[in-house]
């Protein structure tokens, strides 16, 4: 236990000899564990923001004609019921009532109206997506900031982007359809629904949401769906009821497309993984860069105590205790640079998320904070491992020829 003591005190003892030398050291093991844990919190909160958003959505499963122009699972412009150009694109009501025999019993189902219209308020003009739906569903898939649910044919709830671009509040008119290509309807705003971002089965941030009779008055195709959107009770159904849909409604040729919006959660997250590793790797370069700068500071410790490790080796000292010194200088700067580095990642790591991600909600959750042990464990590793050849060179250089050494 002596003879350790004096190796260990050996190499604390070089390594203040050499301060600053060795100080510099530390510092590149500091910047690589703080590129890599920064960059490593920045992809984790990014993933968990993203995930935690898109999660909202994952539960819906989008059905649509799965001809050309179908399948897209997003609503959109054109034909009957919206569908698009070609105008056998949308589902219609037979397979409608198979899909709603099919899945609602794993949640909820609804049909959907939609198209693209010019609508006019006052003298300002602009296009918006028009939403044809059931009026019982309206108030189990939307939710009100303001006003009330729709209750005739002349009323319509709007998404909160379009209330403030067009300044629109309860009561106020919007005349649909373009006044030069004939004739408008014109309804009444009677409520405001909350913010939703975007979302597979609803964009309504920009839209307008009606009764079903209100858009086939508007615009014919009664039973002609642009989609059908199931609202799943639990996710983890999704893979049976897209089963059991394309089954039942494909079985002589493909009719209908489904979307699952978990898969598409999961390739989301698995591209921000994998982009999170890349940036490590780019971060991981400064490390190298440590590496070579703590292989140089022991291979000049070596060069500088030639004749200190002909004397040691002179009066008994063993190769292996000769080795060990060298590498206790090397885990010496190591820990200090993996334990500084872990401080400095968690102030300067805060500030990166906050500046990039635009929040620190997640900062603190465990799959973010574990990239802090991980950089600090990949700093020290590198830090050993680049004094290994010097010692190894040290221990095994001739005791007389040292002695002479100038």
């Amino acid at each position: 236990m002596k003879g350790k003591d004096i190796i260990f005190r050996l190499a604390m003892r070089s390594i203040r000899l050499h301060f600053l030398r060795s100080t510099l050291a530390v510092l590149g093991i500091v910047i690589g564990v703080v590129a890599i844990a920064t960059m490593g919190m920045m992809g984790a909160n990014m993933t968990l923001s993203v995930t935690d958003q898109l999660s909202e959505m994952g539960n819906v499963l989008v059905v649509t004609e799965s001809g050309e122009g179908g399948g897209g699972g997003m609503p959109g412009p054109g034909g009957p019921g919206g569908g698009g150009n070609d105008e056998d694109d949308y589902i219609p009501e037979d397979h409608f009532k198979d899909i709603e025999r099919i899945a609602s019993k794993y949640g909820t189902v609804y049909a959907l109206y939609s198209e693209s219209d010019t609508i006019e308020v006052g003298d300002e003009e602009r296009r918006a997506s028009i939403y044809g739906l059931d009026q019982d569903i309206i108030p189990e898939i939307l939710t009100l900031s303001d006003g009330a649910y729709p209750k005739s044919t002349s009323s319509v709830i709007i998404g909160p982007s379009l209330a403030e671009r067009m300044d629109l509040t309860l009561g106020s008119k919007i005349d649909i359809g373009d006044p030069d290509e004939g004739s408008t309807t014109t309804v009444r705003v009677v409520g405001i629904i909350e913010e939703r971002g975007i979302s597979m089965d609803l964009n309504t941030d920009s839209a307008i949401i009606g009764s079903e009779k209100l858009f086939t008055g508007i615009y014919g195709g009664e039973g002609e769906y642009r989609q059908v959107n199931i609202i799943l009770d639990d996710i983890n159904d999704a893979g049976n009821v897209s089963t059991e849909i394309e089954e039942q409604l494909n079985k002589k040729e493909e009719q209908v497309s489904v979307q699952d919006s978990s898969r598409m959660l999961e390739n989301i997250t698995e591209t921000l993984g994998t982009m999170t590793t890349f940036v490590m790797a780019i971060a991981g370069i400064s490390l190298l860069v440590a590496a070579v700068s703590i292989f140089n500071v022991m291979m000049m410790s070596v060069t500088e105590r030639i004749r200190e490790i002909g004397i040691l080796r002179s009066i008994g000292t063993q190769k292996g205790e000769v080795r060990k010194m060298f590498i206790y200088e090397s885990a010496i700067l190591g820990g200090l640079g993996a334990a500084i580095g872990a401080v400095a990642s968690l102030t300067i790591g805060w500030v990166v998320v906050l500046a990039m991600v635009g929040s620190t909600e997640y900062f603190f959750a465990p799959a973010s904070l574990v990239y802090v042990p991980f950089a600090m464990a990949i700093g020290f590793i590198t830090c050993v491992l680049s004094g290994v050849y010097p010692a190894w060179n040290a221990s095994n250089l001739d005791p007389i020829e040292a002695l002479r050494a100038e």
